[in-house]
């Protein structure tokens, strides 16, 4: 028998993954690959829309609308926007890496140890690298 496609299994709609299912299967992939790309799709479009209104901010100044306390503003609204898009471009790289992660079938094992770092944990968070153990051993080091 053929192996399933994660990418092409249609879930119904009120699919949850289940303990009782095997850990990371089709289904499973599927479901955090659909949520991925949402995601994904999500941040692309907005980093469109941010990238919009810094250029109409600037082109706005470079006009010399308004007085100081617009130009301000206006700075504060570009660095603003500037900082959105980089915590997104940051967001948009892991998502990509977890992609990566689940074409060569280590998403959901433990970059450190490999070990699974379990369905709840990857529910909530579906960028997991570390199990929660790794992962708290690993903050009271920073």
């Amino acid at each position: 028998m053929a192996k399933k496609d994660y990418k092409t299994i249609e879930l119904p709609a009120k699919y949850t993954p289940k303990k009782s299912e095997p850990y990371m299967c089709p289904e499973q992939l599927a479901y955090f690959y659909n949520i991925l790309n949402t995601q994904k799709e999500e941040l692309q479009s907005g980093s469109d829309s941010v990238l919009n209104a810094v250029r109409m901010a600037e082109k706005t100044e470079s006009v010399g609308v308004g007085d100081e306390s617009d130009n301000a503003s206006y700075n504060q609204d570009i660095t603003w926007d500037l900082r959105i898009s980089e915590r997104n471009n940051k967001l948009l790289q892991k998502i990509n890496a977890a992609l990566a992660r689940m074409e060569s079938g280590d998403y959901g094992y433990s970059v450190i140890s490999g070990d699974e770092i379990g369905l709840k944990r990857m529910m909530a968070r579906p960028l997991a690298t570390m199990t929660i153990e790794e992962q708290e051993e690993y903050e009271n080091r920073r």
